[in-house]
């Protein structure tokens, strides 16, 4: 070998370890996110987008210093379950967790994980937290709305549907979210001239039982709570409002952007741009009980009006000119 050939090779072998070691010495972090519905849900894919460009703006790129392992349950507790074991099984640096399905069930299983929540209303009440100030223990998050709240989507039914004096309140009876909003809804519906009663969401089949009895009386008008059964059965529940000409109201714009009449809802791809700082912030060492249960800050009235036209309602004026997006 020529001598100017030996010390190419030399150089190249001297300096081949120092880039090894700077690529190296950055380590990659792993991040667990539990989801309540489907991989292929496109809401699903709007909120884990919304939190992976959010990590990129702040320096974490999935695949580069950073692990990011998603689980999706599809609303099956079942499920939930075996993927919380999955995850913690990979020794996760944090897990987002979306929803009171599965965070309570996160909790039990581990307090030593940071986890940072999302899309969980009253997190005090339902003892996940100490204090909004101060969460304590290894969890905190943010909140997507409170309770009182609800009482707000009966005043939009009666705004776009004045003739509406029977209510059902769809909601998931295994989750405290959903007595907690119908509570809610029943303390206002007094003052509303409203008759509220709950429909449970459970299945599909129980769903269009209960909507199909519920809609052979007259006046009636639904209202969608928050949960991931809700969205999961979204399309049928809109159907199923069409059908029957119920007008409906929901907590979240997926189902409206899908054909329902009009929602009334915290940003909830919002929520998972905000949790991406709390998950940048604990990879950096602060400790989740030391930062503050967020609330959200940004809520969206959406209208149907090609839906409010086939159902029949003239939609006030001073309703759309509130709306932050409205559909024709």
């Amino acid at each position: 070998m020529r001598r100017r050939e030996f010390l190419g090779v030399l150089g190249g072998a001297a300096a081949w370890p120092l880039g090894v070691h700077a690529q190296q010495s950055e380590r990659v972090r792993r991040v667990g996110v539990l989801m309540t519905l489907a991989a292929d849900d496109p809401e699903s894919q709007r909120r884990i987008t919304a939190f992976a460009q959010r990590l990129q703006q702040i320096g974490w790129t999935d695949g580069r210093n950073l692990r990011v392992e998603y689980r999706w349950s599809a609303g099956a507790p079942d499920r939930m379950r075996r993927n919380i074991e999955e995850l913690l099984a990979l020794a996760p640096d944090v897990i987002l967790a979306t929803a009171i399905t599965s965070v309570e069930p996160l909790l039990r299983a581990t307090r030593t994980v940071p986890v940072v929540f999302v899309i969980v209303p009253d997190p005090v009440g339902t003892g996940i937290v100490d204090s909004l100030a101060r969460p304590g223990g290894n969890v905190t998050g943010f909140t997507d709305f409170d309770y009182g709240m609800s009482a707000k989507l009966l005043e939009l039914l009666k705004q776009i549907a004045p003739g509406v004096t029977r209510v059902g309140v769809l909601r998931d009876p295994a989750s405290t979210v959903g007595i907690g909003q119908l509570a809610a809804i029943q303390t206002a519906a007094p003052s509303l001239g409203a008759d509220v009663r709950s429909i449970n969401l459970r299945s599909a089949s129980e769903i269009d039982r209960a909507i199909t009895v519920f809609a052979q009386s007259p006046n009636g008008g639904l209202i969608v709570t928050g949960s991931a059964l809700a969205l999961i059965h979204r399309n049928l529940i809109v159907a199923l409002a069409a059908r029957h000409k119920l007008p409906t109201v929901y907590w979240n714009r997926a189902p409206v952007a899908a054909g329902g009449l009009m929602s009334y809802g915290s940003d909830l791809a919002d929520q998972y741009r905000q949790a991406a700082t709390y998950v940048d912030r604990i990879l950096k060492g602060e400790k989740p009980g030391d930062l503050p249960v967020q609330s959200a800050t940004k809520y969206e009235l959406v209208i149907n009006l090609k839906t409010a036209k086939a159902l029949g309602l003239d939609v006030p004026l001073n309703l759309q000119q509130r709306a932050d997006e409205v559909i024709e």
